[in-house]
């Protein structure tokens, strides 16, 4: 493989300049915390998801861009196989464990247990049995719960910290998918985007990100405009509820039963993408079956046994999550149309950029504008402030405002004509923050312009 395949390793004069203060004080606050100086400091950044919600676990392309915002540990090795960490914010417990021999909380994932996936991933496929002790400093600029990718990119930086530590070499590549499947550890049954940009992002340009296999393509975006990040000041934290698995079993489901009245196999098609691929059909097809197949009100647990004739104990251990067990109903219908509809969104998106079409700004704000009454309308993952916030964004002057990340909480994402952000951000504060204190607290961290970042890397301290 080419060195660029790899994360980098880069010198301490290497920082980028406006991080230069930053790196300083974290250094600072490991010297006086654990008595001794870190040898290298890992970043691992935050994304946004311009389009592409909640398919790429079904197997679909999506289309996100790292963002500044970052979660950065300080890092040196111990001889006594121990794991101490630390965060820089008060909030965050500290937490010591043996390195070999720690259990992740999936009951009440708290932040460090996002720290134990990465580490532990590694460690399994790399099949360690001794790995070094660590002590980690971790600090954070990725809003918490606000669908930026904050607890993903804390595995990715504990995994990249894993491996180097153990002077393993690791492919971003693999880095994406080890990291991808240890998230689960925790219960989350999520795709591989968050994981996958985080490693192969590149400054200045967005990624449309296929999967089976893991690839990317570079996506240009038109020039003169940016995007802006909205919080909707709506926390969600997905590994705490079964939200986000129901939205995963119902479209597994889906799967499985349009699978078995083709005749499939149903028990080896788990994805909508999968099923797509076998039948050869376009995306059309595919909302004209779904509409041919379902019934718009939910199906009872009793009805999806009939449907795929097992019991409800065969059922459960083919279909459901752990989280999923005591689930009654399900809606496949507008689940499956949602998937197919944002998936060909991403390709609409995707073709819009490549060919640089007249009145881009425009069809891609439309595009965002129907991405987001999906996901509100069919698989209801928005809630009021997302709504609230992504209309203000519009009448502000976006040409389209969705909302980003897994949903239920956290951020909208607006393209806005960059010489016009000034003003944007003014109106969207006044109609949305201002008429709130609590959402007016650190409004720099909650509405800003983002441009596309770079991916992981490492520094010597």
């Amino acid at each position: 493989m080419a060195a660029f395949d790899f994360v980098p390793v880069l010198e301490r004069n290497e920082v980028p300049a406006d991080m230069e203060k930053r790196y300083i004080n974290l250094t600072k606050k490991f010297e006086a915390h654990f008595g001794c100086k870190p040898t290298y400091l890992c970043r691992a950044p935050g994304r946004v998801n311009l389009i592409g919600e909640h398919i790429d676990y079904c197997g679909y392309s999506v289309l996100p861009m790292a963002i500044q915002q970052d979660i950065v540990m300080a890092i040196c090795t111990n001889q006594s196989q121990q794991l101490h960490l630390v965060n820089t914010d008060p909030n965050f417990k500290s937490f010591s464990t043996s390195i070999t021999g720690f259990v992740i909380n999936k009951e009440k994932p708290e932040w460090h247990n996002y720290v134990l996936c990465g580490l532990k991933g590694i460690a399994e496929f790399s099949k360690l049995e001794n790995p070094v002790g660590l002590n980690i400093l971790a600090d954070g600029t990725v809003p918490r719960s606000a669908g930026l990718s904050s607890s993903s990119a804390l595995v990715c930086c504990a995994g990249l910290t894993m491996m180097h530590a153990n002077n393993l070499k690791i492919s971003k590549l693999e880095l994406a998918d080890i990291c991808a499947k240890c998230e689960q550890y925790i219960g989350t049954q999520g795709g591989g985007m968050d994981q996958s940009i985080c490693f192969l992002a590149e400054a200045g340009k967005a990624k449309h990100i296929e999967f089976n296999p893991l690839r990317s393509t570079d996506i240009v975006l038109p020039s003169g405009v940016s995007f802006v990040i909205c919080n909707s000041c709506k926390e969600m934290n997905k590994a705490a509820t079964s939200h986000f698995n129901r939205r995963v079993v119902e479209d597994r489901l889906a799967c499985q039963i349009m699978a078995k009245n083709k005749e499939f196999e149903w028990r080896k098609l788990r994805r909508l993408g999968s099923l797509q691929e076998t039948l050869g059909c376009s995306f059309e097809d595919m909302l004209q079956l779904v509409e041919d197949t379902f019934k718009t009100t939910p199906y009872s647990k009793q009805e999806i046994c009939q449907l795929l004739e097992v019991t409800e104990e065969e059922l459960n251990a083919e279909s459901l999550s752990d989280n999923t067990l005591q689930l009654q109903e399900f809606k496949l219908h507008d689940r499956a149309k949602h998937v197919f509809s944002e998936a060909s969104r991403v390709l609409q998106f995707k073709k819009v950029c490549n060919e640089a079409q007249k009145d881009a700004n425009i069809l891609l704000g439309n595009l965002m504008n129907e991405s987001h009454a999906s996901c509100r309308d069919l698989y209801e993952c928005s809630c009021p402030e997302l709504d609230e916030v992504a209309e203000a964004c519009r009448k502000a002057g976006a040409f389209g405002a969705r909302l980003t990340g897994a949903g239920w909480g956290g951020c909208a994402v607006a393209i806005v004509l960059t010489k016009e952000v000034p003003d944007f951000i003014k109106s969207v504060h006044s109609t949305f923050y201002s008429v709130n204190a609590k959402r007016e607290e650190n409004i720099n961290d909650k509405l800003f312009a983002t441009e596309p970042g770079k991916g992981a890397v490492i520094y010597k301290v």
